[in-house]
């Protein structure tokens, strides 16, 4: 995960913090998981009511999404899924925690 992504409390899940007014691109590098393994086709992003999934791009290894909204005060959980050359299937997930900043 980049670095500006944080750990909750108890170490639960991911999340980043986000201006309900930005528009910004979260981009989740799958190298070191896919070792030889490619990603194709376009990943699946499921993106909740209240925050809107702009658009969405990919490399072999990575998959980046640009939301903008969401309601201050808020927590989004943002999907990502892929498949890969080899015949894989994963799923992973962080939280977007809207606040005025």
């Amino acid at each position: 995960m980049p670095t500006s992504f944080k750990f909750d409390a108890v170490l639960v899940f991911w999340w980043i913090a986000k201006d309900p007014e930005a528009i910004l691109d979260y981009t989740l590098d799958w190298a070191t998981w896919l070792g030889a393994d490619t990603i194709v086709g376009a990943p699946t992003w499921t993106v909740p009511p209240g925050i809107t999934k702009n658009s969405q791009t990919n490399t072999t290894t990575t998959a980046t999404v640009w939301l903008s909204g969401g309601a201050a005060n808020n927590d989004y959980t943002i999907e990502c899924k892929i498949v890969t050359a080899g015949g894989r299937t994963d799923e992973r997930s962080f939280i977007i925690r809207s606040c005025e900043r």
